[in-house]
């Protein structure tokens, strides 16, 4: 009889392929499978994120109900970047648990499950070569790490603390992973990486070939069997002139681009380190738009930043209303333990940040009720990938429209032409076109 691993992932994609990574390692060398019930699992995990709201309290209250409801004589492991920056802390707080395996240490996930009270948390540790078993969620769309770790300072990050400093995974070690997954059924890949766009600015090995993230696509798109590429998260500062071009103009490229704004106030910007400003940002939204006019944008955006003026809110609303984002991921800043922010003093009143968000949100929703009309009728190509509820089964146009429709499980890892009977904020309904 196997032995049963529970998995808790939070947080972005890259917390996604962690978890994938370690359920491989342990199915392949410890003799482990997956459960969906806590109750019967041997080995329980959770794989934390530091961008939550409160992580640290979530976590802890997780780990005493995870406690209460194991099985006697399962571990219980904590891993990712809370894991990271707390460390041995977690062990003193909650003595059950078993050991603390940092973000960017999942390799050692072996080596840890046989020590007792093991903190693996170092983040220069390089795993940027190492050979994973092969494991994931999904056989339609594999999920692949560019890089690992970050360079960047952005004052209200915490990421470089817990995932250390940015190095590229060799290009022949991505495109034989790619393949891999094509030849395992998989027609849609998914790039990892902080900063996918600055791939290639520091190599394990100083020897190895200078790839940039453009000349990266243009090796992946020859795959022979790969339809899509998709990545996150590019990084405005890094969006030049050749890799806008490239994006608009090969094929397998998915019309999709997430561009984190942040602020759209060039005083915010620099405050958060973020390197460019509201001009530049505006200048690669028109640049992207001119050569690739069916191109949808997403974005993130921190609104009441430590320091932020009506003003200020004001640029970052004026951004909104000229790109007309697609999607947004919005939020209320709130300090992050290591990072710099934190010990910023010009705190904007909760009351005020929370009006601001709202504000945002509202602008956000009159935005995608208006842009979403122009989909109706329309027939666009869909990669079906996920099973709903109520026989429907969903997926993804080029440019990232979730699609539902009428349907079983035979439609999942085939494109079909549908055309759009309904549409709704984040999902829209169609029937199958032949």
């Amino acid at each position: 009889m196997s032995k049963k691993l529970f998995i808790e992932t939070l947080g972005c994609a890259m917390n996604t392929r962690d978890s994938e990574h370690m359920i491989a390692q342990l199915k392949e060398r410890e003799g482990y499978d997956t459960t969906t019930d806590l109750k019967e699992a041997d080995l329980i995990l959770i794989n934390t994120c530091s961008v939550r709201e409160k992580p640290v309290q979530k976590l802890f209250s997780e780990l005493g109900a995870f406690n209460k409801k194991k099985k006697e004589g399962a571990k219980i492991g904590v891993c990712g970047c809370t894991a990271s920056h707390l460390g041995d802390e977690i062990i003193k707080r909650a003595p059950y648990v078993s050991f603390v395996l940092g973000a960017r240490n999942v390799s050692k996930i072996s080596e840890v499950l046989h020590k007792d009270k093991a903190v693996e948390i170092d983040i220069n540790y390089d795993e940027s070569e190492f050979a994973f078993d092969d494991f994931r969620t999904s056989p339609y769309k594999a999920y692949i790490n560019i890089s690992i770790g970050c360079d960047k300072q952005c004052t209200f990050c915490i990421v470089p603390k817990t995932r250390g400093e940015e190095i590229s995974i060799p290009d022949e070690l991505i495109i034989n992973e790619a393949k891999k997954a094509v030849d395992n059924g998989a027609k849609e890949i998914f790039l990892l990486g902080q900063n996918v766009n600055n791939y290639g600015r520091r190599f394990s090995d100083s020897e190895h070939e200078k790839v940039n993230f453009t000349e990266l696509l243009r090796r992946l798109s020859k795959i022979e069997g790969l339809e899509r590429i998709r990545f996150t998260s590019p990084h405005p500062f890094h969006m030049d002139d050749e890799f806008i071009e490239e994006f608009a103009k090969n094929p397998k490229i998915c019309k999709s681009m997430h561009m984190p704004l942040q602020s759209g106030s060039t005083k915010v910007l620099k405050d958060m380190k973020r390197g460019y400003t509201k001009e530049w940002f505006l200048n690669r939204v028109e640049k992207l738009r001119k050569e690739c006019p069916d191109v949808s944008i997403s974005t993130d955006i921190i609104v009441a930043f430590p320091g932020e003026s009506e003003e200020d809110f004001e640029d970052t609303l004026d951004v909104m209303k000229q790109v007309e984002f697609d999607q947004i991921f919005s939020f209320k800043y709130s300090a992050r333990p290591h990072t710099e922010a934190e010990h910023f003093t010009n705190t904007v009143d909760e009351e005020i940040g929370s009006a601001r968000l709202s504000h945002l949100q509202s602008m956000q929703t009159e935005i995608i009720d208006k842009n979403m009309q122009k989909h109706l009728d329309k027939t666009y190509k869909v990669y079906f990938e996920d099973l709903n509820r109520d026989n429907y089964v969903s997926g993804r146009t080029n440019a990232n429209l979730v699609v539902k429709v009428k349907g079983s499980e035979e439609l999942l890892g085939k494109f079909k032409n549908v055309k759009i009977t309904q549409i709704g904020r984040t999902i829209c309904t169609g029937e199958i076109v032949e």
